[in-house]
């Protein structure tokens, strides 16, 4: 049987540390890096963040919506880049926050998860809007071949709030639902992960992350480098599940451009491994 998500994940962390770079390809970006919008430059700007990360980091994240934009020709270069990304050892989590019922969202995590996927996704981002229990019920058998899905919860933009903060009988309900499903014997991490965004002060909100199990939980946080949380301050954000917390960075590194990006990861993780010293 393969490695549980978790597993893998505990030994990504293990080789490279906690930081995830994202593969962001935006309009902006492109530009600056001296890249036309076409599919072609998406596939460059790819290659050359993997190749930064590899050895740096264990995990990379593409952003799936930079590359539907382009429609067939940007999801052809998607499926490129996430098997050279396998290819080469690293963990990819694609984040296209997709959430639906029934056969819709057995598509979604077939497209994504599948044994025949195009995209060799080993995490997706999921949206648990039509409720959590329409895509845990579901994935007993991704969880045996070593994939995991990771659950919007408290995401860092501040629009989010109103819905995603609900809490019932003292309990965070998203997150409360997560926890449930365990991690596997033997393993320090589960199939299932949050995101909680690194801007979020969630103690205003009543919301003790220790008090809510998270420990074995791996949390997504968004938020660090240009939308201002520090990597350094990463226990006070995040107490005792600091060390489950997988700490995506994308603008901080990327705008570093291509001749820039292997040092700009380089002082991310320094400023991560002395926040969790």
């Amino acid at each position: 049987m393969p490695k549980s998500f978790g597993a893998r994940l505990s030994s990504a962390f293990d080789a490279h540390g906690q930081l995830c770079v994202g593969i962001d390809p935006h309009t902006e970006l492109l530009e600056a890096w001296g890249l036309d919008d076409s599919a072609e430059s998406l596939l460059t700007f790819g290659r050359r963040v993997i190749e930064a990360a590899v050895g740096r980091v264990g995990i990379v994240k593409p952003q799936v919506a930079f590359f539907e934009r382009l429609g067939a020709a940007g999801f052809a270069t998607l499926e490129i880049l996430s098997r050279e990304a396998r290819d080469a050892g690293l963990l990819v989590i694609a984040d296209a926050k997709r959430g639906d019922i029934g056969s819709t969202m057995d598509a979604y995590l077939d497209a994504w998860l599948g044994k025949n996927s195009p995209f060799f996704a080993d995490s997706l981002t999921v949206s648990p809007y039509l409720g959590s229990d329409v895509y845990l019920e579901k994935l007993g058998d991704y969880f045996e071949r070593g994939k995991g899905v990771i659950s919007l919860v408290a995401t860092s933009n501040p629009e989010g709030e109103s819905v995603q903060l609900a809490v019932a009988k003292d309990q965070f309900r998203t997150l409360s639902r997560i926890n449930q499903v365990a991690a596997g014997p033997g393993d320090t991490l589960g199939p299932v992960g949050a995101v909680i965004g690194a801007t979020l002060n969630l103690a205003r909100f009543g919301i003790d992350l220790d008090e809510q199990g998270t420990v074995k939980t791996p949390i997504l946080a968004p938020g660090f480098g240009a939308q201002g949380a520090e990597l350094s301050e990463i226990k006070r954000l995040f107490g005792n599940a600091s060390n489950s917390v997988i700490a995506s960075v994308s603008r901080s590194v990327l705008e570093a451009g291509a001749s820039g990006i292997a040092r700009a990861i380089d002082n991310h993780k320094l400023q991560l491994e002395k926040g969790l010293a």
